[in-house]
């Protein structure tokens, strides 16, 4: 990145957007990555970010952020360890941190694949070492204590402290309670210095308490004698204590060979912890600002309801802004303070944000290039330490942009020709798009000069656009419009802020006649624009009311084909269940015939007999009645909406079949055709199916022949008392027989026995098709006897 498209980015104010990006990073070095972040210079590289954000986005939707929180710089570390360096108990621990968040990131995108995620591939790089990791926490307990645990060696020394400390404490126990010390004790307590257990005595008592002063108090006052009767046992707890310190030392030496023989490793889990860590503070900040993923186009910008990210987006006024395709250069004029400067700075920061593989904040659909360099001159930088003007200024910044810009460079000119004569500058402004344009560049550019109004207009490739100004409210509204010059709005400002009436009369007059004139022609095409603008907005409001009316008409329908249909169901439903009744009083009645004849001892008992079948007539005739009122209600609930015509589709109602009309008599005859048969019937016997087709009915028959295939076939095969070869055959046709009845679980019977039979069974079931799996059955079904068969 050249020295002029850094100074370009500071303007455009990417370093703010970066610090927001920071914030949302976890760790110190991928906070410290964010705040440098540069835009990639290839739409492979932008692109690329630009996937990996909207990847983490997705997965923060799904599973929140992974914890980042022990990633530390450890590189220097690990660097010293490598060459035989020791670690401290603080180093160390931040290892540690470091192999836990890979552990745990690793695990966070546990079951994820490198198909449809562009980072999968970066959790699948974490190799964790949880041997590692485990060690040091376990010899570790903090920044300050070594735990007992981290050798056989330290326990046992720690062990041996504690019981000559005891031994210790308890000498010097027996002196500060005998009565002979007690006036030359201070108090009588057992305090240490430089790690020996002393006490505390009088300085007038000195002689009296033998042994090795330590230490004096800051009075005077105050002797801290080690008696010498204690002085053995401290030179023993000295010497246990300087064996702690050799045996701490090695063991965190030990530990810091461990780490530095994996020093290559945790160095890499870490910048990938560190990547992965930018990567999710941008999906972050996309979430926090309400971003969305622009398509990396080439060449056009395409930025819809876009706002700057640095403002509030409840208060922000999105702009849509073109560039490129049918014009590259976009001249922007406008009143001051109507947003002119923030609708190029909105452009140029989106740009510069997509190639850091950052979204922007604009609506679905936006695109933008990747340019190799974003050269704005915006804002005065007037210096009185350089002896520059403002014109000067700019200047010095334009000679070095026209220097710099190409074919893949977008320039960006605020108030362009300022801050000299108008004449000369707009003659100036013309003369640099001009030279900016030969070379390729994308071009924006703000001005209040009206030749550049004039120039926008009747030069081919550039584009007139404005900051909408409210004439009724004398405000701006911030709105960028593209193919509509802009005024300045000066004297209506003026006003507003109460300049007098006389002034502003007299400036008017002052006006150029030919400027005046144009300027009254922007404002007559503005005034009438605003109208188009009211029509159009009724007429798109008119548009989608009717669209969702539509919509609800349409839903309104498919819940009244719903209804219809699931009503013919139930009607269906009804009568399949008034015919099961009649079947089954029917079979009840033959059954109590056939037991009757059972009971005849010496004649038939004819008169019981004529009952029954009486009975069973009678049973059948309410049958047969409840089916046709049943058939009346349903052809009722059934009626044509309209007069049926040669070419509809109808129902036939007595035999639920849809038939086309071939023809239609004088007296209402209908001749219909259903598949193959050909019949004639009444219109009050069928009812109209509108949009209907004959084929989308399911064929009754074929129902029919499943239904009377599986009442065929049995659920049971007994194969008891064959032989195997011919139990096989008899089996493998009974199987054929249960597929096309569409039995889907049946049991075939071939007794405990020797076990052959069983075995031919089951090995003729393994390789036939049909079968699903099969098992022996269970305690109730016949255990070993029987096979249940479970099929396709």
């Amino acid at each position: 990145m050249t020295e002029l498209y850094e100074k370009s980015v500071r303007t455009l104010e990417l370093p703010a957007v970066l610090g927001l990006l920071s914030r949302e990073a976890v760790s110190a070095p991928a906070k410290e990555k964010a705040r440098v972040l540069c835009p990639a210079d290839s739409a492979y590289e932008a692109g690329r970010r630009l996937s990996e954000t909207s990847a983490a986005k997705a997965l923060l939707a799904l599973r929140g952020s992974p914890a980042f929180g022990g990633v530390k710089d450890v590189r220097p570390s690990l660097s010293r360890a490598d060459i035989g360096g020791l670690l401290n108990t603080r180093e160390l621990l931040d290892v540690a941190g470091v192999l836990q968040a890979a552990r745990t990131v690793r695990a966070y995108a546990s079951g994820e694949t490198g198909g449809g995620n562009g980072i999968a591939f970066l959790f699948s790089a974490l190799t964790a070492n949880k041997y590692l990791e485990e060690k040091i926490t376990a010899c570790i307990v903090d920044e300050d204590e070594i735990a007992d645990t981290a050798s056989p060696e330290l326990a046992t020394i720690r062990r041996l402290i504690r019981a000559a400390a005891a031994r210790v404490r308890e000498t010097l126990q027996k002196i500060i309670s005998s009565p002979a010390y007690a006036k030359a004790l201070q108090e009588p307590i057992i305090v240490t210095r430089s790690q020996r257990y002393v006490v505390p005595v009088r300085a007038d008592h000195k002689g009296s308490v033998p042994g090795l002063v330590h230490d004096v108090s800051s009075s005077g006052a105050t002797l801290f004698i080690e008696p010498a009767a204690a002085v053995k046992a401290n030179n023993e707890l000295r010497e246990l204590y300087a064996r702690e310190k050799r045996e701490i030392e090695r063991i965190l030496m030990a530990l810091s060979a461990e780490c530095g023989a994996h020093a290559a490793d945790i160095i890499r889990d870490l910048g990938i912890l560190i990547e992965l860590d930018g990567i999710f503070a941008r999906a972050k900040l996309s979430c926090r600002l309400d971003c969305r993923e622009p398509v990396i186009s080439e060449g056009r910008v395409s930025l819809k309801n876009a706002r700057h990210p640095l403002l509030p987006k409840d208060t922000a006024v999105p702009v849509t802004i073109e560039l490129g395709g049918a014009y590259g250069t976009l001249v922007i004029t406008g009143p001051n303070t109507g947003g002119k400067t923030v609708s190029l700075k909105t452009l140029g920061l989106l740009c510069v944000m997509a190639a850091c593989g950052l979204h922007i904040p604009a609506a679905d659909g936006s695109c933008v290039p990747v340019f190799r360099g974003v050269l704005a001159d915006i804002g005065d930088e007037q210096s009185i330490e350089q002896s520059l003007s403002t014109f000067s200024s700019h200047m010095t910044t334009i000679v070095r942009i026209l220097e710099a810009c190409d074919d893949r460079s977008l320039v960006l000119f605020d108030e362009l020709g300022a801050g000299t004569d108008p004449v000369e500058g707009a003659a100036l402004a013309v003369a640099v798009i001009e030279d900016a344009r030969k070379k390729g560049a994308m071009i924006a550019a703000t001005t209040h000069y009206a030749e550049l109004k004039v120039y926008a207009t009747t030069a081919p490739g550039v584009q007139n656009a404005s900051c909408e100004f409210d004439v009724t409210s004398l405000r701006p509204t911030y709105r960028l419009l593209i193919g509509v010059p802009g005024k300045s709005n000066a004297f209506a400002i003026s006003e507003r802020l109460g300049l007098p009436p006389r002034v502003i009369d007299d400036a008017r007059g002052r006006i150029d006649q030919g400027r005046a004139s144009f300027e009254e022609t922007i404002e007559k095409l503005e005034k009438q624009r605003q109208l188009l603008e009211k029509d159009r907005e009724e007429a798109e409001k008119k548009l989608r009311d009717a669209g969702e009316a539509a919509k609800r008409a349409e839903l309104l329908r498919r819940e009244l084909a719903v209804r219809l249909e699931k009503a013919d169901e139930k009607a269906r439903r009804d009568a399949g269940r008034i015919l099961e009744d009649a079947k089954k009083t029917a079979e009840r009645t033959f059954d109590e015939l056939d037991r009757m004849r059972q009971r005849q001892v010496k004649a038939h008992d004819h008169l019981r007999e004529n009952e029954a079948r009486a009975e069973l007539r009678r049973s059948l005739n309410e049958t047969a009645g409840r089916l046709a009122e049943r058939a009346e209600k349903q052809a009722e609930s059934k009626k044509s909406a309209r007069p049926v015509k040669a070419g509809d589709v109808v129902e036939i109602l007595s035999m639920g079949v849809r038939a086309r009309v071939l023809a239609v008599s004088g007296d209402r005859q209908l001749t219909l055709q259903a598949g193959i048969l050909r019949t004639n019937a009444r219109e009050d016997e069928v009812c109209l199916i509108e949009n209907g087709d004959p084929a989308d009915q399911k064929p009754a028959f074929r129902e029919s022949a499943v239904a009377l295939r599986r009442e065929a076939a049995s659920a049971e095969l007994d194969l008891r008392g064959m032989m195997t070869d011919e139990a096989v055959t008899v089996l493998e046709r009974y199987l054929d027989t249960a597929v096309m009845a569409k039995l889907e679980k049946v049991t075939v019977i071939h007794g405990k026995g020797t076990g052959a039979l069983r075995a031919a069974v089951q090995q003729s079931l393994k390789t036939n098709r049909a079968v699903k799996s099969f098992r022996l059955g269970r305690y109730g079904e016949g255990e070993t006897g029987v096979t249940v068969v479970e099929l396709r």
